[in-house]
């Protein structure tokens, strides 16, 4: 069984949404979809930048209505801003851990996760990019 983290940044405010699931699919990437959607304040938009991931541009998505998916070109990681999240939370406290089960590896992740959003600065730090705060 795997463990994946779904997770949104929003580096202005230092808020995030994210999901932890046993899958990285469509069906996913559809949950991901709502957790980040409902996490939008009312009247506000967000823009998720993604990679083309096959789960990312299937036409099966539904995408809300309060979000607009923009894709960066193919095989540039380095440009989405929740690539910095990622390698931070891997080098704090993810990376080097022996678990006693597979629940013990969500429940590690949740935690991660959780430890992140209660720390908006850390966010608002890590989860930029130049190129994506221009106007």
């Amino acid at each position: 069984m795997w463990a994946y983290i779904f997770g949104a940044v929003c580096p202005r405010k230092g808020k995030g949404a994210g999901l932890v699931l046993p899958y990285c699919d469509t069906e996913a990437m559809q949950k991901h979809l709502a957790e980040i959607s409902q996490a939008v304040e009312d009247g506000a938009h967000a823009v998720l930048i993604l990679d083309q991931a096959g789960w990312h541009v299937t036409p099966k998505l539904k995408v809300p209505d309060n979000i607009t998916l923009k894709f960066l070109p193919p095989r540039s990681p380095e440009l989405n801003p929740v690539e910095n999240v990622w390698q931070f939370m891997r080098d704090n406290w993810l990376s080097n851990r022996i678990f006693k089960d597979y629940d013990a590896i969500v429940t590690h992740c949740c935690a991660a996760w959780n430890k992140l959003v209660d720390q908006p600065w850390k966010i608002m730090s890590i989860g930029r990019r130049e190129w994506a705060q221009r106007s």
